[in-house]
């Protein structure tokens, strides 16, 4: 079994493009089961966070949370700098409604679940960006009428409702988040517990590759039906990847934290909240009918994204940096 689990963690990435295939597959050759999919996100996606979770011991959040210079990169960042670049690249869909909600809905709201697993694959500190995701999802009930009043006009907040969010982030946080402090309470008097570890951090990469599957299959064939309307999103959603990854890695820097931090930083500016905004999507009217698929086209790009990312972004904070801000530090101190 440790050869296997050798074997799936070294080949990673690889698998988690063919994931991503096999669900874009399944998904357009039987798109009867697209609903099923679609109803085995959250339980999915929830189990996936739990392994997560259990690999954060639960005192190592209590020390993220004292980190105020990391939070308050990834706050500008994400609520601050985000705005900004969606403003930006939201005027070339202007012309339709749809395309512009969806755009705005997914881009101005920053992911608090699955982002915490990529930021961990890419050596990231995952348990200071949990530490943050309560905070994110707060500043983004708040924030999100705020910016789409500025970019969109009223007509469209008062179709807004904070319920989905609410929903998700029990869903997807605080249970798993709770489940995993029950398990590592109890994995320090009883092997039952020890084992449950075990067997959920070796079962992190295929819960990863059932998770994008998954998404995938649910979503590919809506997306499908309306392709060449949605094209003109691609694009748009590959700059903002790009633009927000080195506007993360420039904010880290800027702030000087950690590489792990830095990482982290990056991940969260780059990966949006679209399984959570996707229900505010689907409750438009029927005008704005292309809103959910610009969210779920979104998805689409940015897991592939993030697939990538997890080498590319080690590769461009690599750990002798570390030493050089270090250094840097003890200079300008002298």
């Amino acid at each position: 079994m440790r050869r296997v689990i050798s074997w799936w963690d070294r080949h990673q990435v690889a698998l988690y493009l063919a994931a991503i295939a096999v669900g874009a597959i399944v998904g357009l050759a039987a798109p009867d089961v697209a609903p099923a999919l679609e109803a085995a996100t959250n339980p999915v996606l929830a189990l996936l966070l739990f392994a997560t979770f259990l690999g954060v011991p639960i005192i190592e959040l209590g020390r993220a949370f004292r980190d105020w210079r990391f939070l308050a990169t990834v706050v500008v960042v994400n609520f601050a700098v985000v705005p900004i670049v969606v403003f930006a690249v939201s005027r070339f869909v202007v012309d339709d409604g749809g395309l512009f909600i969806g755009l705005l809905l997914v881009l101005l709201t920053p992911c608090v679940d699955y982002v915490v697993v990529f930021t961990g694959l890419a050596g990231g500190a995952r348990a200071r960006l949990l530490a943050a995701t309560p905070l994110l999802m707060l500043l983004q009930i708040l924030l999100l009428p705020v910016y789409l009043l500025l970019f969109a006009g009223p007509g469209i907040t008062e179709q807004i409702e904070v319920g989905p969010f609410v929903e998700a982030f029990l869903i997807l946080i605080v249970i798993p988040l709770i489940g995993a402090a029950i398990v590592q309470a109890v994995a320090r008097r009883h092997r039952v517990g020890q084992r449950v570890e075990a067997v959920m951090a070796a079962a992190m990469v295929p819960l990863m590759m059932l998770t994008l599957a998954v998404i995938i299959g649910s979503q590919i064939a809506a997306v499908g039906a309306e392709a060449l309307t949605l094209l003109r999103l691609v694009p748009l959603y590959v700059v903002f990847l790009v633009v927000m990854l080195f506007v993360g890695l420039g904010a880290g820097r800027l702030a000087r934290l950690d590489i792990p931090g830095t990482r982290a930083v990056a991940f969260s500016g780059v990966t949006r909240n679209s399984l959570v905004v996707l229900p505010l999507a689907l409750a438009l009217p029927a005008e704005l009918g292309l809103a959910p698929l610009a969210v779920v086209t979104q998805t689409l790009v940015e897991l592939v994204g993030m697939v990538v990312l997890v080498h590319v972004v080690p590769a461009l904070t690599p750990a002798h940096l570390a030493v050089e801000d270090r250094a840097s530090t003890d200079r300008s101190a002298g």
